[in-house]
């Protein structure tokens, strides 16, 4: 059985899609602990108006909703070229070590070097996601019999994953700073700051527009090995590539939101029954619809228990869970 497909010019769905997201952006800048009216959040954006309100927008909700679009984008993106690469439908920077790599290295950066700036925590970030990434490989790579079966990796990218978020904490319980790494684990915006934002976004700009290069080496890749070779294509580079991209992204996300699981398996599958299966439509469209994801589910964990904050990484986890069973019990096709 064929699933329905709406057939639509792809120029259409992402003009759509950017509209959804400008739309969503500013209704997070009205929603909050305390609301702010409609008319006060265009003045904040459009002038310099000096008020209560004002400061409070462009100081507090503005950079950490621009904070949750780029972490949305980053792992989107990345969770599509990692599902892509891997041909495995249950691959997600979040389950696959990658950003508990980061995590992993971000409290090693607070452990020795407490006043480290912004930039140098998310090089940090950056190189321990390299090392998640390579110790998951790893450990499949030298198995023989269907060592890169897409099971196989997920089980291994479970356990790393494990072992890095154990250091993590016991880094923060040695060195007593567990407060601090469990503010990062738990995974959320709240207090991002415009010196946090300058320091990171320019690494997820930099990924993403090398995701949207690569995006037909990704297209030939996924849908045949073979034929990418016989077209010329060297798929070893490509690869080394793409999870460089990945490595950028996941760790560039983590620095600004800490570790968050599920986003990046949800949103690929979603896009694939909008767009289809190139990938020169899936990664545009996939960083539009994880920047939404993000901007919904922040404006609820702000809102859903106020004045307090509901931990961004279990709104996510709540949502993502059901939807990594419903794809295992698929075998991976989910809407395609």
């Amino acid at each position: 059985m064929r699933t329905f497909r709406i057939k639509m010019p792809f120029i259409y769905k992402i003009i759509a899609a950017v509209l959804v997201l400008f739309i969503s952006f500013f209704a997070t800048m009205i929603f909050g602990a305390g609301d702010a009216a409609a008319h006060d959040v265009w003045l904040a954006l459009t002038s310099r108006v000096d008020s209560e309100a004002a400061t409070l927008i462009r100081e507090i909700r503005m950079p950490r909703e621009i904070a949750a679009v780029f972490v949305g984008a980053a792992l989107a993106v990345s969770g599509a070229i990692m599902q892509g690469i891997t041909r495995n439908p249950l691959a997600d920077p979040g389950l696959l070590g990658v950003t508990a790599g980061a995590n992993a290295a971000l409290a090693v950066t607070l452990a020795f070097l407490p006043h480290a700036h912004y930039f140098a925590m998310t090089i940090a970030c950056i190189i321990g996601a390299a090392a998640g990434t390579l110790i998951v490989l790893g450990i499949v790579g030298t198995v023989r019999k269907g060592g890169f079966s897409p099971f196989r990796i997920v089980l291994a990218g479970a356990a790393v994953t494990a072992f890095l978020n154990a250091a993590a904490e016991g880094i923060g319980l040695y060195f007593r700073i567990s407060k601090d790494v469990s503010m990062w684990t738990a995974g959320g915006l709240m207090g991002t700051a415009w010196i946090q934002l300058k320091a990171v976004i320019p690494f997820i700009i930099i990924g993403i527009v090398m995701s949207f290069i690569m995006a037909r080496q990704l297209t030939i890749l996924n849908l045949n090995q073979e034929l990418a070779v016989g077209l010329g294509q060297k798929s070893s580079q490509v690869k080394i590539i793409l999870f460089l991209v990945i490595i950028l992204l996941a760790g560039s996300a983590v620095a600004l939101a800490g570790n968050l699981a599920f986003l990046g398996l949800m949103i690929p599958h979603i896009v694939r029954f909008m767009v289809g299966t190139d990938y020169r439509f899936i990664l545009p469209m996939s960083a539009v619809a994880g920047a939404v994801f993000m901007l919904l589910a922040d404006t609820l964990s702000r809102t859903m228990n106020a004045p307090y904050e509901t931990p961004l990484a279990a709104i996510i986890s709540i949502l993502g869970l059901p939807f990594f069973l419903f794809v295992v019990h698929k075998g991976g096709r989910t809407f395609s």
